[in-house]
């Protein structure tokens, strides 16, 4: 029966139990045998560990989960690639003569075609590495265009505000003009000591 422990964590039992599950993760275990793995060795329940890993180093370790699910699905495809010749072989086998031994050649050709297989997978990744590093630089010049773009309305925005308030000085100025005008073609007339109107010279 396993020892219940009831001591507090060491930083060396967390990153035992980070390193156990990542593992898992990555070899695409799950997590209850991690937990099982770790409390064997720690003397504590898979029940303790589990609650560690969830209440607190799984929050310490997010960009090490990221990642080994990302490594774990990329065996999955190179372990998928790999099988698919054994498979082929098999099956070729199994509708051929069941009795006929391997061959030299047959070993040749299958190693052959699995390199092919291989070398198919390596450029693959190297073209998706290609195309991160491209979808990287376009949302980088996404981000630039759009920063430039906000610049460029604000400019807009600041013009179309001169151009108005140049509009209301332009039509405040006419205004002035036109009454200037109206001014000096006005006449004026006064009283004279025997009442009757005579024009004012200016």
């Amino acid at each position: 029966m396993t020892t219940v422990r009831q001591d507090a964590w060491t930083q060396d039992e967390d990153m035992y139990l980070a390193e156990v599950v990542l593992r898992y993760i990555r070899e695409g275990g799950t997590q209850l045998a991690a937990f099982e793995e770790v409390g064997r060795k720690l003397s504590r329940t898979s029940a303790a560990c589990g609650f560690r890993w969830n209440s607190y180093v799984r929050k310490q370790y997010k960009t090490g989960i990221e990642l080994a699910k990302k490594q774990r699905k990329e065996l999955k495809l190179e372990q998928e690639t790999s099988a698919a010749p054994v498979q082929k072989w098999v099956e070729n086998q199994e509708e051929g003569d069941k009795t006929a031994s391997l061959s030299i050649p047959k070993v040749i050709a299958y190693l052959q075609e699995l390199e092919e297989v291989e070398q198919k997978f390596i450029n693959l990744r190297e073209e998706n590495d290609t195309l991160k590093k491209t979808v990287m630089k376009l949302e980088h010049d996404l981000q630039l265009l759009t920063e430039r773009k906000e610049e460029l309305e604000r400019s807009v925005q600041l013009v179309e505000e001169d151009y108005k308030a140049l509009i209301e000085i332009m039509d405040r100025a006419r205004k002035m003009v036109v009454l200037q005008e109206e001014e000096k073609n006005k006449v004026k007339f006064q009283l004279d000591r025997i009442g009757s109107l005579e024009k004012v010279e200016k």
